[in-house]
């Protein structure tokens, strides 16, 4: 990395940093799941909701979706003081999908949505290690602060997990009723990727770089 991408990177974080307000852990996961939760109890309950027929459910569902990511996204940027990356792309990919469903009449382009979203960010994340950046710590490193080697696995085992999820997530829709994958969307998803991260702990604690002030 040269010196002036370098100034470019510290500039932007300390842009965030000063524009950036506090919010609860508890307001952040519920914008971000919070839409998933949406999606799920109008797919569940549209019948009873709105009035639609059962094989209606996921159309309207899926217009709420995309209405509830937006206000999200909104509210993200009123709370927060800024855009959180992952949400605008995923702001983006539920509209462009969600209203390829709609407007085609074709669960098909909501069902494979996260397929898409997880090999892109899997991708992203290997095609950045094979090109010697750690594309991670551009997303978590005013979150955390971990050494080139730390970045560097904690970034292929994201790339390669995405790629897991990308292969359930085919593996469930085209094998089991569209009930059950709305369900595992927003209840097995959300799960396995907390485990996940819980399960990174040991090395980003291995790999940290403790502050100065810290270390006294």
């Amino acid at each position: 990395m040269t010196s002036d991408n370098g100034a470019e990177t510290a500039e932007a974080v300390a842009e965030k940093a000063a524009t950036s307000r506090s919010v609860h852990p508890l307001l952040k996961l519920a914008l971000e799941f919070g839409p998933l939760a949406i999606f799920f109890l109008a797919n569940s309950y549209g019948d009873r909701l709105f009035g639609v027929a059962n094989d209606r459910r996921i159309f309207v569902a899926t217009g709420i979706f995309i209405a509830a990511s937006l206000v999200a996204l909104a509210l993200s940027r009123v709370l927060m003081g800024y855009l959180p990356r992952m949400a605008i792309v995923n702001a983006v990919v539920v509209t462009v999908f969600g209203g390829l469903t709609i407007a085609l009449d074709d669960a098909f382009f909501i069902k494979v949505k996260p397929t898409i979203v997880n090999t892109l960010f899997g991708c992203v994340l290997l095609g950045g290690l094979w090109f010697g950046r750690s594309l991670l710590a551009l997303v978590l490193e005013t979150v955390m602060q971990l050494d080139e080697e730390g970045w560097r696995k904690l970034t292929l085992r994201w790339g390669l997990f995405f790629f897991v999820l990308a292969a359930l997530n085919e593996v469930v829709w085209r094998t089991q009723t569209q009930d059950f994958w709305v369900a595992f969307k927003v209840w097995g998803v959300m799960p396995l990727t907390m485990l996940f991260a819980l399960a990174q702990t040991p090395l980003i604690l291995k790999h940290e770089i403790k502050s100065a002030k810290a270390a006294e």
